[in-house]
């Protein structure tokens, strides 16, 4: 088997809309509803499923709950204005810029957490 790409992740999250209006708003992504009812985040050629807590989609993890992911984006945003654009909308910035191995070289990145405290990694390669 050789894999190519990964085709969607999921985030398990306990507040829908909330979730929703922030990787819009802050991280500038597209809502998409699907099949019955169901929601994504869409950027580039990736899509993020969600999942709401209360009653996960089947099948799904072992364990789903909200929180528990660490997802790296990469923008070719300069990071001086990612920082600045999270600042704006009134995120706390955890720790960054940083030099960090992505999966294709040295990143700078700069590390947040979305509503339901997953962290979140956006980062320019270096």
């Amino acid at each position: 088997m050789t894999l190519e790409r990964i085709d969607h992740l999921v985030l398990t999250v306990h507040d829908l809309q909330a979730s929703i209006r922030f990787y819009t708003q802050v991280l500038g992504m597209t809502h998409e509803v699907f099949g019955e009812s169901r929601h994504a985040l869409k950027f580039g050629l990736q899509k993020i499923n969600l999942h709401p807590a209360v009653a996960p989609i089947q099948p799904h993890a072992a364990q789903p709950c909200p929180g528990s992911a660490d997802l790296c984006f990469i923008t070719t945003t300069p990071l001086e204005q990612v920082i600045q654009s999270l600042q704006n909308n009134a995120v706390t910035i955890e720790s960054g810029p940083v030099s960090r191995t992505g999966a294709q070289g040295p990143i700078l990145s700069v590390y947040f957490r979305d509503p339901d405290g997953n962290l979140l990694e956006v980062s320019n390669p270096l």
